[in-house]
């Protein structure tokens, strides 16, 4: 998230505005009090974390809240397992928070850069076919609403509301306190590993059962898939993590630096894109550590991009991809961003991309200074059918109407906010696009 002047953009530099009044509360009373003070003057408001969906979903021209000074703690309950985290926390700083109790989170993403309010209410995942998104973890929620009162969800308090408010797009409340389920704290055997593509779709299924984490991203122009495989011990075993140096020239200098270089160059001479995939599927993802999970699961990423990411039923997953692959040979573009491909256990969450059924991801990259409009606007029409539901915050073209197709509780999703937020306080453009005004 970024601050010019008075204007507010995001991480990829997709959506920006200028809201009316911007106000950094420090507590979920400071929040009360902004909602009270919008609704009094008759506007809308809406809480940003990191900025780092690549829609609109943020956007908040009334009033801004920024939650960057709600972080921390608040409360730890290590016999049942479970924290509660101010809602502007963000994810890199949890793993410090939950340590001294033994814990951590089950599965995390592969950036930690976001708030938890805001990475579980846009449905962000991981990977791993035993293990549903971030909003899965959450066992309760503390919102305030637009009558300005606090609302708390959990097993004691509208139990049944948990599945909505857990990923709620921002669109019920501005969620001030969010507790999580955690599980003992654990440490990860990782082995990144290169491996022909075909064999890889091949074999995919017994590829993803077989780990408890898997995922592989694929450089477009070549016949490689780097693959990345995970399986969970016990916190008692010995790590051997990365040597610092060759994570700082694998993550930092290649990966971003000299990627950041080429990305801008490629948009000058598309002609180096091919060869530079090649020689970085040959100088990248082959080596094998063990560490602290949160340091496996996620990575550094500095290099600015846009993303579209379509949520596919798992065994759609293999013919979508070779229907994109063949996509970029027959349009003749130069892709400089990887494919990736990821995987998640179904849930109960209304809105969660994995509702109901075993989910494959299939995300799709440009540089931020690339048009992605002709990519991704194709791209999507292939996951469109194969049955793909798009990422709440990455970028796709998708309607209220269209989506109310591909979700089973999506008017139940949509009656709760009509009684939660009558008025759409909590609204903004993408919002009335996707869950209609």
């Amino acid at each position: 998230m970024t601050r010019i002047g008075g204007t507010w953009q995001n991480w990829a530099r997709s959506a920006q505005v200028r809201p009316l009044r911007v106000e950094r509360p420090r507590s979920p009373e400071g929040v009360q009090r902004a909602v009270v003070a919008a609704l009094a003057h008759g506007l809308s408001i809406k809480a940003v974390g990191a900025g780092h969906s690549f829609t609109g979903i943020a956007i908040a021209p009334g009033v801004l809240l920024e939650l960057d000074d709600m972080q921390g703690l608040v409360s730890a309950d290590p016999q049942r397992g479970r924290v509660t985290l101010l809602a502007g926390t963000r994810l890199h700083r949890i793993p410090a928070l939950l340590a001294p109790h033994g814990l951590a989170m089950e599965n995390l993403g592969d950036i930690d850069r976001q708030s938890i309010a805001g990475a579980v209410s846009t449905g962000t995942h991981g990977t791993g076919s035993g293990f549903g998104g971030l909003a899965t973890q959450v066992v309760g929620v503390t919102m305030v609403t637009a009558s300005g009162d606090f609302l708390r969800i959990d097993d004691e308090n509208s139990p049944e509301l948990l599945p909505a408010v857990a990923l709620g797009l921002g669109a019920l409340g501005i969620i001030v306190e969010v507790t999580l389920q955690c599980v003992p704290a654990f440490v990860l055997d990782a082995v990144d590993e290169p491996a022909p593509l075909d064999d890889v779709l091949a074999t995919l299924d017994d590829r993803v059962a077989s780990s408890d984490h898997f995922e592989f991203y694929w450089f477009p122009h070549t016949e490689v898939a780097l693959t990345k495989r995970q399986t969970r011990v016990p916190e008692s075993t010995r790590r051997q993590p990365l040597p610092v140096v060759g994570r700082w020239i694998d993550e930092t200098l290649l990966s971003n630096g000299v990627y950041r270089v080429v990305c801008a160059g490629a948009q000058l001479v598309p002609a180096v894109t091919p060869p530079f995939n090649r020689l970085a599927v040959r100088l990248t993802g082959d080596r094998r550590y063990t560490d602290r999970s949160h340091r496996v699961l996620t990575q550094s990423r500095t290099v600015r991009f846009r993303e579209m990411e379509y949520a596919l039923p798992a065994e759609h997953v293999v013919p979508a991809f070779r229907a994109v692959q063949k996509l970029i040979e027959r349009r003749g573009w130069r892709i400089e961003f990887p494919i990736e491909v990821r995987f998640a256990a179904e849930d109960d969450r209304w809105l969660s991309t994995a509702h109901g059924r075993a989910t494959g991801y299939i995300a799709v990259h440009r540089y931020w200074r690339a048009d992605p409009t002709a990519y991704f606007e194709a791209v999507e029409q292939i996951m469109l059918e194969h049955g793909g539901r798009p990422h709440w915050g990455k970028l796709h073209t998708l309607d209220a109407a269209q989506l109310r197709e591909r979700y089973p509780r999506f008017d139940d999703f949509t009656a709760l906010r009509d009684r939660l937020d009558p008025e759409r306080r909590f609204s903004n453009r993408y919002l009335d696009r996707v869950l209609g005004e």
